[in-house]
């Protein structure tokens, strides 16, 4: 089937094929003719699939028949929310290569930047808005957006939505655009939550299921590397010199080891760029652009690009650290092997990772072939250079009795020096030992419970109240204020004694006043006053 038989306008059609698409994939064939039948969808499709231009080309088809008939308003009357800043911009541009033909207006919004330009673009009219949840609820709630007038409201990446805590969100979106309305809801799993989002939403709508969720494309080759975690760097560095690589995408589990793996490549001559969610807007967008425009050979990410990026002709993909959650591998390789065209996704396996690898493989429900290289991964023969791989049979039946000698006697000179800075600080036991290994805060709580036990002592505030009550009870202390008591009343007992402030006020009146009047003798002996 070709694109001229989804109903489609001519400049539509011009745009697919400046494209280079000559047949639509198989959820654009089942996709579009029933948008534009007028139905609700729930579809279910691999990343990778062609699915953004399925609810694209009939969205604009729909809006510029309308516009034919004078139904333009300055609100927008179509709303597509995504869950990431990345997917926003690929979904947009997608969007405005094919809206522009037809003269419509699409515009962008999401968080991490200033709004001000966004709150212009709107107030000067749109008819398509692609958005992440939250930016599109700032703005509607400060009625820089109105949207009573939605005719069309797309979720892409729904499953996403939900894993990122986009619940209330949704919601509350559901709150603010009108009932009477076309819902399309794309999804890369059908779990119970998306079923349950779907039955609000969705009216009768046409489920759509191209490819399972627990599938790659078949477009990607995949390929595992054992290898030992120290010698990943190294491994992938060959990999890149040896085959020639000019666009790898390359997936770190972390941001700080995508920032360590990026200064090492770059080290060694190789050009790459690092993205994760540290990067400001504005230089993850420049970044992704070197990497489009092959300024920039390598681009090292976090799973934040695993399903924010469309990225043309991208042959490889690479996991240096393979993911903790199976579902996340595939969207990984996703990347990779995008509209019909071919890809590999190499994986670099060390041995704690092995059980994420059993995982993802039950998830498939195939084997992930694995490869050897000479001299880097640990099923391979030891190259010349290297004089010792322990446990590696072959290795150490070829290494010499003097480099065993010296591997051991280092070995243990570790292990006795780890086990002197256990007796003398505690630290460095293994996770894993038995009631002799202990967290810090469990032996400070030991620590603190052995001194609580002991008889003779007790806690500082204690002693003391102890220490105050045994020297209130000696008959010849007396407090401070009682003793000051005492001697104030012995002072004016003696007729003789003043206080102190009668003999100031006395002084005083030994000078000439302005009045004349001096203090009365009574004055002098009247109730005795304390220090004041």
């Amino acid at each position: 089937m070709s694109f001229d038989g989804l109903g489609l306008r001519v400049e539509l059609l011009k745009a697919v094929k400046t494209k280079g698409y000559t047949a639509p994939t198989p959820i654009q064939t089942r996709v579009i003719p029933a948008i534009l039948d007028g139905r609700d969808i729930l579809a279910r499709a691999q990343t990778g699939t062609g699915k953004t231009d399925a609810f694209a080309l009939p969205l604009v088809e729909l809006l510029s028949r309308q516009d034919a008939k004078g139904g333009r308003s300055r609100h927008p009357r179509a709303l597509v929310l995504v869950p990431t800043r990345e997917l926003a911009l690929q979904v947009g541009e997608s969007i405005k290569a094919y809206a522009r033909l037809v003269s419509l207006r699409c515009s962008v919004v999401y968080g991490g930047v200033n709004i001000n330009p966004q709150v212009d673009r709107l107030r000067r009219g749109i008819d398509i808005l692609v958005a992440t949840p939250g930016r599109m609820l700032d703005l509607a709630l400060h009625r820089y957006l109105k949207l009573s007038k939605i005719e069309f409201l797309v979720f892409d990446e729904a499953d996403r939505m939900l894993d990122m805590g986009f619940s209330d969100e949704i919601s509350a979106v559901l709150d603010l655009v009108p009932a009477q309305r076309r819902t399309m809801l794309f999804s890369a799993t059908y779990t119970q939550q998306i079923r349950n989002l779907a039955e609000i939403m969705l009216e009768a709508p046409e489920q759509i299921e191209v490819t399972p969720n627990t599938t790659a494309a078949e477009s990607v080759t995949q390929k595992v590397h054992l290898v030992d975690r120290s010698t990943k760097r190294a491994l992938l560095v060959h990999l890149i010199s040896k085959g020639k690589w000019n666009r790898v995408l390359v997936f770190t589990r972390t941001k700080h080891g995508a920032n360590k793996l990026t200064e090492k490549l770059v080290e060694k001559k190789i050009s790459a760029v690092a993205l994760h969610g540290n990067k400001s807007q504005s230089l993850r967008t420049r970044t992704l652009n070197e990497f489009k425009n092959g300024e920039s050979r390598i681009l090292v990410a976090t799973d934040v690009a695993a399903r924010g990026l469309d990225i043309s002709d991208l042959p490889y993909v690479v996991n240096y650290d393979m993911p903790s959650v199976a579902e996340d591998y595939v969207h990984r390789i996703g990347r990779t092997g995008r509209a019909g065209v071919s890809g590999v996704a190499i994986s670099l396996v060390c041995h704690d990772e092995k059980v994420h690898l059993k995982a993802i493989e039950k998830l498939l429900g195939q084997k992930i072939p694995v490869e050897t290289i000479n001299g880097y991964t640990v099923d391979s023969a030891v190259p010349d250079f290297v004089l010792l791989r322990p446990e590696n049979s072959a290795s150490e039946r070829k290494a010499a009795k003097s480099i065993k000698e010296i591997v051991g006697k280092r070995k243990t000179s570790r292990e006795n020096s780890k086990k002197n800075t256990e007796k003398t600080t505690g630290f460095g036991k293994s996770y894993g030992s038995d009631s002799e290994s202990k967290s810090r805060s469990n032996r400070r709580t030991e620590k603190a419970g052995k001194k609580s036990s002991r008889p003779e002592s007790k806690f500082r505030s204690d002693r003391r109240t102890e220490e105050a009550g045994k020297k209130s009870s000696r008959p010849e202390s007396k407090f401070r204020s009682d003793r000051r008591t005492e001697e104030a009343g012995q002072k004016s007992s003696q007729p003789d004694s003043k206080s102190r402030s009668t003999r100031k006020k006395d002084s005083a009146g030994k000078k000439p006043s302005k009045s004349g009047s001096r203090f009365s003798q009574s004055s002098k002996q009247g109730k005795p006053k304390g220090r004041r």
